[in-house]
């Protein structure tokens, strides 16, 4: 008892040094511990800033975003690798230079003859493929001169090849399908980009509401703090001309610490959620470390109307992940087209057409490349058959029962969109009802501590009485404002689910 009746003085004594140092704008005398325990490294600077203010600042330096942001830049680089591995034509060359020297033995005992050759040779191709069906072509020459027993000469050729494909790799084909799925994946990284946007928004505006919160209940246990001081004061008069019993004055003793000791709880919340503020908006923690956040708007309950059908609309409409899941069954669509077409067997139409030319030099071989009589020209087909083609088929079915999957786990998907929107209207409804009650609550906890205050002034209560209501007022002022912020966080979550939190708060999302 002793050791306990010590602490109770301690704490009192530090409630009355700690008056000096409450706020200049509390218009009570707020209890606050002696700065030394909660000084920062440098002076605070207090920023007051609204919603939309939280909102723009994380949109700019959120890491997640800032993260996420790369995504769409990095899928059209891919889709333009896409198009020039499929399309950009390839330049080739080569030259060649050879020297033989062999030895030919003559029939009928004649001598050794020696047998010496001599070639160069320069040829080079344009080869590439055409957007549409796969068309091949190949714009190719060169020339070939040398020396060697008998006539000297040279020859040239330029020809132009084109090769259609017919069945395998006419629909579709790898190339094709490649840059199918490059422009697929900047579609889902501009999604991407816009659920981490949301999801960020959402975080933002729920920290922002909660640190609102945090910071009007340290005021209400502030104002607590005043109430237990003011009475145990109060008391100590009454003790002094012998209206009260000494031991009503420690249950007032017991009322300070406790209130002082919800009071350390809830600053330490309020600190948990300024620093939680901070981290979502800032990509230099550091910066704001001595910083005060201070939101510019207060707590309410606009009243708003739910329309679940309308809501359900939106979500399975504008929401990123269902997007992305369409996104991904359009593909397996485009691959399933693929794999079909491997199946068939390869037919290929082809046709070349150029010039000859000969001559004693390279120059004189191309010079008759422009003669009507030196042109030449062919064409056929070529067929190839697989003998099981196993690998096609297989591949097939399995990305066709790949798709069958990827069915049903959209509609999941869509039930589970329908669901958590049906749960969020239900938990804003109960919010908004939750508001009114504990507003009533709060104002009969203010009128009953003030009449039983009147009765206790005139002896007609005790002290143990209007503690208790003191707590009650404490607790329904503090369930008032909970209440407002679980309100007002329950309207961000239904815009998140129904994937509209960016319209909601007029952002434009530009992903180049």
């Amino acid at each position: 008892m002793k050791k306990t009746a010590v602490s109770l003085l301690l704490l009192t004594t530090l409630v009355g040094r700690a008056q000096t140092n409450a706020p200049a704008d509390s218009g009570t005398n707020d209890v606050v511990f002696p700065q030394v325990i909660w000084q920062s490294p440098t002076p605070p600077s207090n920023h007051v800033l609204t919603l939309q203010d939280c909102l723009q600042a994380a949109i700019a330096h959120n890491f997640d975003v800032r993260i996420e942001q790369f995504e769409p830049q990095k899928a059209a680089l891919d889709l333009q690798s896409a198009y020039a591995s499929a399309y950009d034509p390839t330049f080739h060359f080569s030259i060649d230079r050879t020297y033989d020297n062999n030895t030919w033995v003559v029939p009928s005992n004649s001598p050794p003859y020696p047998l010496i050759s001599k070639t160069h040779s320069v040829s080079s191709s344009v080869d590439g493929k055409l957007p549409g069906f796969g068309t091949g072509y190949s714009l190719f020459g060169g020339t070939d001169d040398g020396y060697a027993p008998g006539p000297e000469g040279a020859s040239s050729q330029l020809g132009f090849k084109v090769t259609q494909p017919l069945l395998k790799n006419f629909w579709i084909d790898g190339q094709r399908l490649a840059i199918s799925a490059a422009k697929n994946n900047l579609k889902l990284s501009k999604q991407g980009l816009r659920q981490q946007l949301i999801t960020t928004v959402t975080e933002v505006e729920t920290a922002y509401y909660e640190l609102i919160f945090q910071r009007d209940n340290l005021r209400v246990q502030q104002e607590a703090v005043d109430l237990a001081k003011k009475q145990l004061e109060d008391d100590k008069q009454r003790v002094q001309v012998g209206s009260l019993a000494p031991l009503d004055v420690q249950q007032d003793e017991a009322q300070v610490a406790q209130s002082l000791s919800g009071w350390i709880s809830a600053q330490s919340t309020f600190s948990g959620a300024l620093r939680n503020l901070k981290q979502l908006i800032s990509d230099d923690y550091s910066r704001w470390l001595a910083d005060d956040i201070i939101p510019a708007l207060t707590l309410d309950a606009p009243l708003r109307s739910f329309d679940l059908q309308e809501s359900w609309n939106l979500g399975l409409s504008q929401r990123p992940d269902i997007l992305q899941a369409r996104l991904n069954l359009e593909q397996m669509g485009i691959q399933l087209k693929y794999d079909r077409n491997q199946i068939f067997p390869s037919l290929d139409l082809t046709g070349t057409i150029g010039y000859n030319g000969a001559g004693n030099s390279s120059s004189a071989a191309l010079g008759p490349w422009g003669q009507s009589d030196r042109s030449y020209y062919s064409y056929g087909a070529e067929l190839s058959i697989p003998l099981s083609n196993l690998g096609a088929r297989s591949a097939y079915k399995s990305d066709k029962a790949s798709q069958q999957q990827m069915v049903l786990s959209l509609k999941k998907l869509e039930q589970q969109i329908m669901t958590m929107i049906d749960n969020d209207i239900a938990l804003a409804r109960s919010a908004y009802a939750n508001v009114t009650a504990t507003k009533q609550a709060r104002i009969y906890a203010e009128a009953a501590l003030h009449s039983e205050e009147e009765k206790y002034k005139v002896g007609k209560s005790t002290t143990f009485t209007v503690l208790q209501l003191q707590n009650n007022l404490t607790k329904a002022r503090s369930q008032e404002l909970r209440a407002l912020a679980d309100y007002n966080v329950s309207l961000a979550t239904l815009s998140q689910d129904e994937g509209i939190s960016l319209e909601r708060h007029q952002i434009e999302v530009s992903a180049k």
